[in-house]
């Protein structure tokens, strides 16, 4: 396979992850968050992640035995020499933007977590009390659940 058609797919794995990422981030933003889609996309990321990293480890063995640096400078110079340059630079934006997504999305996924941890950790000062009196009203403690927990 030449180097062009090994940076397409390369480009079409990035695109394809990127939009996982993008499909994630959607069901972050979702009021409530269906854990099931989640999850599944969760898996196809990860299976996504794989295949780029084992895409990558090719492109770089061909690249060495090619006789060019394993580094950013051997990068550039084979996609300059076999006239890829301007799909090199677009894995590497796409790459860019994939990162940035992954890791905006992982702060969403940790600002939930806080959340639900400090809703557990209020509903859990409770439980030694009745939170409910026997007509089914929430009993006056003085303390109310924080909204924004």
């Amino acid at each position: 396979m030449s180097l062009a058609a090994h940076l397409r797919d390369h480009r079409a794995r990035l695109d394809d992850l990127v939009t996982l990422l993008d499909d994630e981030r959607r069901l972050l933003a979702a009021g409530q968050v269906d854990g099931e889609q989640l999850a599944e996309v969760a898996a196809r990321k990860h299976q996504r992640l794989a295949e780029l990293e084992r895409f990558e480890q090719q492109r770089r063995q061909v690249q060495q035995r090619l006789g060019y640096a394993d580094d950013r400078q051997g990068d550039q110079r084979a996609a300059d020499d076999a006239g890829c340059t301007a799909l090199w630079h677009g894995i590497l934006d796409a790459a860019r933007r994939a990162a940035r997504l992954n890791r905006d999305n992982g702060t969403v996924i940790g600002v939930r977590m806080e959340h639900n941890q400090r809703l557990l950790n209020v509903l859990q000062e409770q439980a030694g009390q009745r939170l409910y009196g026997p007509d089914g009203q929430a009993r006056g403690s003085g303390r109310r659940l924080d909204q924004r927990a």
